[in-house]
């Protein structure tokens, strides 16, 4: 038996994303290291004071998904088993680096500044993302070529996210419902993440990601799994390739999945912001437990669903 760890992406912070972690006293160190990544502003007052709007800006943004899935990490992880899968969804695979103890989470959240910046001047001023669910690849396919954009995430279920200039996006949108997609749905995300308009931003990234220091091994009977095709990282420098590769190709998450239950994943926690993953998870694998942390009331609460409490 495993337990698989998701880390959140962008799309689903809100005011109240801190509300379990905010007073762990195991993530009081990381959120005070973060203030200056907010101009000095604690996070948890941020969210708290902020519109959605600066909530879902492309930095602020991917500062907060990994912050909250940090801190959610220091404050669980006396509770986890000894065996973890941890796979992380956009953003959120450079948390899942820190949650795996791969990377230092200061480290980290520095890196996720510098990886926001580069896709922030990689991108067009009306980029953003799109879901499309319903619509077998290969309609989604003809529709991303009759209008330039691209597949930027596989989901399960025949849910894809697009990614492409705003226009594009809503013609395709348009597009979409008339060949009867079940649900299409614009993305509060700023940039057309996982699509080859960000090909700069990942040669800028691998740049940056080779004057840190090396990552450490992933811990012996733990995995960590590539967004870009869902396998395990089996060594530091192929898996930072492809956390660069991730910026400007599409992210596998369906296959991600896949690998967590062909690890022997039994039990699924999305550390959040948002319960989106772990709703993934219930839909595909019906047979198998899945939560998102943000569904319990208490810290406590979660370590008894984990039954290592």
């Amino acid at each position: 038996m495993a337990l698989a760890l998701l880390c959140s992406g962008q799309g689903w912070q809100h005011a109240g994303m801190f509300a379990l972690t905010a007073d762990a006293p195991q993530a009081a160190g990381l959120f005070t290291q973060a203030k200056w990544l907010f101009d000095g502003r604690d996070p948890r007052a941020f969210v708290g004071s902020e519109g959605l709007k600066a909530l879902h800006r492309n930095r602020e943004g991917q500062l907060l998904c990994v912050l909250q899935a940090l801190a959610a990490a220091a404050a669980l992880q006396e509770a986890w088993p000894d065996r973890v899968i941890i796979a992380g969804y956009s953003v959120g695979e450079m948390a899942a680096w820190g949650v795996a103890g791969c990377l230092d989470a200061g480290v980290v959240l520095d890196l996720v500044r510098l990886r926001a910046e580069t896709m922030d001047a990689a991108s067009a001023p009306d980029d953003g993302l799109l879901s499309v669910r319903g619509l077998p690849a290969s309609l989604v396919n003809a529709l991303c070529e009759r209008h330039g954009v691209a597949i930027a995430i596989v989901n399960p279920a025949n849910t894809f996210v697009l990614g492409g200039s705003r226009k594009a996006l809503r013609a395709a949108a348009d597009d979409a419902r008339r060949m009867n997609a079940a649900r299409v749905v614009d993305i509060p995300v700023e940039v057309a993440s996982h699509t080859p308009r960000l090909a700069r931003a990942r040669t800028d990234f691998r740049r940056i990601l080779q004057t840190y220091p090396l990552a450490r091994p992933v811990p012996n009977g733990n995995r960590l799994l590539s967004g870009v095709d869902g396998t395990p990282v089996s060594d530091a420098e192929t898996g930072l390739d492809k956390l660069a590769d991730q910026l400007c190709q599409t992210v596998q998450w369906s296959d991600c999945l896949q690998g967590c239950v062909e690890g022997g994943a039994t039990r699924f926690l999305e550390l959040g912001p948002g319960s989106a993953l772990s709703a993934m998870v219930t839909a595909a694998y019906p047979g198998l437990a899945a939560r998102s942390l943000e569904e319990f009331r208490t810290l406590e609460g979660a370590r008894a669903w984990l039954g290592f409490a």
